[in-house]
C-alpha cells in the first residue's frame, strides 16, 4: 500500500489532554507523532493560529496550503491569509520526549497557559487551552443540534 493509500485509512483522531511546561514545550500523542513519520514521512509540523487555538500542519500539507495560497490572485483576502496566518507560522520538530515548542506569542493567541487539549482532525491537529476548547465544543453542539439533516446524511 502506498503512503498515499495510507492517507485514506488512517488519520489524526482523538482527544488528548496534556500540558504545557514553563519553556513552552508540549507533549503531542505518540500515536501522531508515528502518523506523520510513517505516513507524511517527515515529523516535522507547522503550526498556526486559527479561531483562537492552533492547527498544526504535516509539512506535506502545509506546502499544499501554500500552494494554494501562492496561487491566489492579489488582493485583500491573499494579504489577510498571509498576515494573519503563513506569517505567525512556524516550523517544530519533535524533542526525545515527543514535545514541540510552542512560541509565546502564538501560546498568548490562543490563551494558552497550561493545560490544554491535542485534537486529531483527519489531516490537522488542533491544540487548544482546555478552556477555550470547552466554549468551541459547545459552540460546535449547538450549531450541530440545528444541523440533524447534515448529520444523518454522513451517518451520525
Amino acid at each position: 500500500m502506498s503512503n498515499r493509500d495510507k492517507r485514506v485509512f488512517m488519520s489524526f483522531q482523538g482527544e488528548f489532554i496534556n500540558t504545557v511546561d514553563v519553556k513552552g514545550r508540549a507533549s503531542i500523542p505518540a500515536r501522531f507523532r508515528e502518523q506523520l513519520a510513517s505516513i507524511h514521512e517527515d515529523e516535522r509540523v507547522v503550526v498556526t493560529k486559527r479561531n483562537g487555538g492552533l492547527h498544526a500542519y504535516p509539512l506535506s500539507e502545509w506546502n499544499k496550503i501554500r500552494k494554494g495560497v501562492e496561487e491566489m490572485p492579489p488582493g485583500t483576502t491573499r494579504e489577510d491569509i498571509l498576515r494573519v496566518m503563513i506569517a505567525p507560522a512556524v516550523e517544530c520538530g519533535f524533542d526525545k520526549q515527543g514535545r514541540i515548542q510552542i512560541p509565546q506569542s502564538l501560546r498568548s493567541y490562543a490563551d494558552i497557559e497550561k493545560d490544554i487539549v491535542v485534537v486529531g482532525l483527519f489531516n490537522k491537529i488542533e491544540i487548544w487551552s482546555q478552556r477555550r476548547h470547552a466554549e468551541v465544543t459547545r459552540q460546535s453542539e449547538a450549531r450541530l443540534d440545528e444541523a440533524r439533516d447534515v448529520l444523518a446524511e454522513v451517518g451520525f
